[in-house]
């Protein structure tokens, strides 16, 4: 289900020209507790998995097997790209820290698939849970409502640009009581579009010389108010602007995974599509 979000107070281009032509289309996933099912979109939820693939299991001492994290159905997000042949996006990871690699992070691995020949093989029906985690990154089940946005850059501005419009930002707050940041720029779980970067952007490069593209975004920031919370997620009552709006509390303890991700942080998937074989790299900052 596509959600209905407040459109952006101002318009960007007219007040920013220095970005046009800098704006991105991005799938904002929305996750919210609930019961997915294997033939379900979801964040943490089951997946379609073929009987006669193993589970799989992190090589790290200690470790066992990966969790569920992300499953997207091409029927569900049109807006991305699948390998040719594939029409099926999963991603799990060890859910424990690994202070062997530099991100002291958890350890995702990512598969494309085609969901007929999965369904064809039959179906894994009873996954194994690992016996050791980090609470930070196991993710409990979640429903997704991939929705179209357009955002603009936060930390990826263009070169030379986010040093100047500083002052532009805040003469802009300060006439239409909006921020830039809050309002333009999105840093929460999606997919395409800008990484939801708390830190500096750290872009890999393929094998073949190219900077790979952003594929997707788990964070472990959800909007609870403002512009990018959902119409029917708001408070009923009150005279607070729609921009200010918090979330109704009968619905705020189902907004997200449950995952910290160490303080805040995120873990950012990329893609190279020059590549046959379509190869991935992630980054994880907090």
């Amino acid at each position: 289900m596509v959600r209905s979000i407040p459109p952006c107070p101002f318009a960007v281009e007219e007040l920013i020209p220095e970005l046009a032509g800098h704006a991105r289309t991005t799938t904002l996933l929305y996750p919210r507790a609930g019961s997915p099912g294997v033939r379900d979109s979801s964040v943490g939820g089951p997946l379609l998995w073929p009987a006669d693939e193993p589970w799989p299991v992190c090589p790290g001492a200690g470790h066992d097997a990966m969790v569920p994290v992300v499953q997207l159905f091409a029927r569900d997000v049109p807006e991305l790209l699948f390998p040719a042949g594939t029409d099926l996006l999963q991603i799990v990871w060890c859910p424990c820290l690994h202070d062997d690699r530099d991100e002291w992070v958890a350890l995702p691995r990512l598969y494309w698939r085609d969901a007929a020949d999965v369904s064809a093989t039959g179906l894994l029906a009873d996954p194994p849970r690992p016996s050791a985690y980090d609470e930070d990154f196991l993710p409990r089940p979640c429903t997704v409502s991939p929705t179209p946005a357009l955002e603009y850059p936060n930390w990826d501005m263009p070169e030379g640009l986010s040093g100047t419009l500083g002052e532009r930002f805040e003469e802009i707050e300060a006439a239409t009581g909006h921020s830039y940041y809050d309002v333009a720029t999105t840093i929460q779980s999606k997919v395409g579009g800008y990484p939801g970067w708390t830190q500096p952007p750290d872009w890999p490069d393929c094998a073949c010389g190219r900077r790979m593209e952003h594929l997707l975004s788990i964070t472990a920031t959800e909007p609870a108010h403002g512009r990018w919370l959902p119409y029917d997620d708001h408070a009923a009552g009150g005279d607070r602007p729609v921009w200010l709006t918090e979330a109704d509390p009968a619905v705020e303890d189902g907004i997200g995974h449950g995952m910290d991700m160490g303080d805040l942080g995120g873990i950012y998937f990329f893609v190279c599509r020059h590549c046959p074989d379509t190869p991935y790299a992630y980054r994880y900052d907090c």
